[in-house]
């Protein structure tokens, strides 16, 4: 379990991961496209910032992210289904990139997520 920030600049967002950077890792990775993007401004409640903590255990007052589909190993990541967030019906599906392996040492079946406050 572990929070991270994302991050909007213009009209793109990114994940906050010095980490993947610092192992050789690219900004442009980062950057959250494909419904993750849209998924990120109804998360942040149209700002340019919102925290999640995010794991793949389930815990308490979590949304589930499902996936639908892994990748291609070519392209990385895999599609995954966001029935509701935070009581309200989204009914929306995100493609999640090859950082995600990065991040859980593999593509997760499930993600658990819940906004947080930043620290």
């Amino acid at each position: 379990m572990r929070i991270f920030r994302f991050y909007k600049t213009g009209m793109e967002w990114f994940v906050d991961l010095p980490e993947f950077i610092e192992q050789g890792g690219s900004i442009g990775d980062l950057q959250m496209v494909d419904g993750a993007d849209k998924m990120l401004d109804i998360m942040s409640d149209n700002t340019n910032e919102v925290h999640l903590l995010i794991s793949k255990e389930k815990f308490e007052s979590a949304d589930l992210l499902e996936l639908t589909e892994k990748c291609d190993p070519y392209i990385g990541g895999g599609y995954y289904f966001l029935k509701n967030y935070e009581g309200r019906e989204i009914n929306k599906s995100m493609w999640l990139c090859q950082v995600t392996e990065f991040v859980f040492n593999d593509i997760p079946e499930q993600i658990f997520i819940r906004r947080e406050k930043p620290q």
